[in-house]
């Protein structure tokens, strides 16, 4: 792995990784949730091949990541963390990007493309853009989603608390079929999920996002633009794995009246939610060729 770097921003200091030619298009690459900005690599390094520059910071409650003031309130809405990538962006000079987002790193990366013109593609793993305030899933979704009500609930904040690695690892043990990751893989990503914020982050993204927690009036304007968008108006491409057992692959069928520019869905089959690492060289084949056609503009 290359070294951490970091920088700071109004509210963070952001840890990431960086990598590839040094004049090469610059690519965000956004991780998930139970995850990290090590997701990406085995996938970067197809990216630098192609010419591209790559940047891997750790979300905000994850890794080295951290907040500047013990005062600012430990958000987890997308809202906060699509602000923290421009934040980023802005630290590191980089005027136009492409943005390439998994799990909350495309609902992050979604709303960048929707509402942002600095963004010049987006590629979103394993979820579907669904414009508007999230609506109440239908019975077999909201089964799979058992872990975002646990966590509305009292007792349920406290476990997570008490047990984030256990929970991480129910996760992961419970989203994909078994057997494309082993202990010291999880291990190494599970040290991201010590930052002392990653509990207080972690609960009010899922609460919030379902009207469970108050919101950061920080972000209330670009939350209410994040809600009134309808259309995304630069390329986007959606992966979603077939065999993805939280985020259920027809849920992001059928969306193509959302994108008026070049947009493409493309279903792994036998893939689970964590596509970077499941199938690596199938991500990276498919996010080279797209970002070849889109990322240099």
């Amino acid at each position: 792995m290359n070294p951490v770097s970091s920088c700071d921003t109004p509210l963070l200091r952001i840890a990431y990784l960086e990598a590839g030619p040094e004049n090469g298009p610059p690519v965000v690459l956004l991780h998930g949730w139970p995850d990290d900005a090590t997701t990406y690599a085995r996938i970067s390094p197809v990216l630098h091949e192609a010419g591209f520059r790559t940047f891997s910071p750790w979300l905000r409650g994850f890794g080295r990541t951290s907040f500047l003031s013990k005062e600012t309130m430990r958000s987890g809405e997308i809202a906060a963390m699509a602000q923290d990538v421009l934040d980023f962006a802005d630290a590191l000079g980089l005027s136009r990007f492409a943005v390439v987002g998994h799990d909350w790193g495309a609902r992050i990366s979604y709303l960048l493309a929707s509402v942002f013109p600095r963004i010049n593609c987006c590629a979103a793993l394993s979820l579907g853009w669904q414009p508007g305030k999230p609506a109440t899933p239908a019975p077999e979704q909201a089964k799979a989603f058992w872990y975002q009500w646990f966590m509305a609930t009292a007792r349920g904040a406290e476990f997570v608390r008490k047990n984030r690695k256990e929970f991480a690892r129910f996760q992961w043990d419970s989203w994909s079929p078994l057997g494309w990751f082993d202990d010291a893989i999880f291990d190494e990503v599970a040290a991201s999920f010590e930052n002392p914020d990653w509990p207080d982050v972690t609960l009010h993204s899922y609460r919030v996002r379902w009207g469970e927690a108050e919101p950061d009036p920080r972000y209330a304007e670009l939350a209410a633009r994040q809600i009134s968008v309808k259309i995304i108006t630069v390329p986007t491409l959606t992966l979603h794995g077939g065999d993805d057992r939280v985020v259920l692959t027809a849920s992001s069928e059928g969306l193509e009246e959302h994108f008026t520019a070049p947009y493409k869905r493309v279903v792994l089959d036998a893939v689970g939610h964590f596509p970077t690492r499941e199938a690596p060289q199938e991500v990276s084949r498919l996010l080279a060729s797209f970002l070849d056609s889109y990322g240099r503009l």
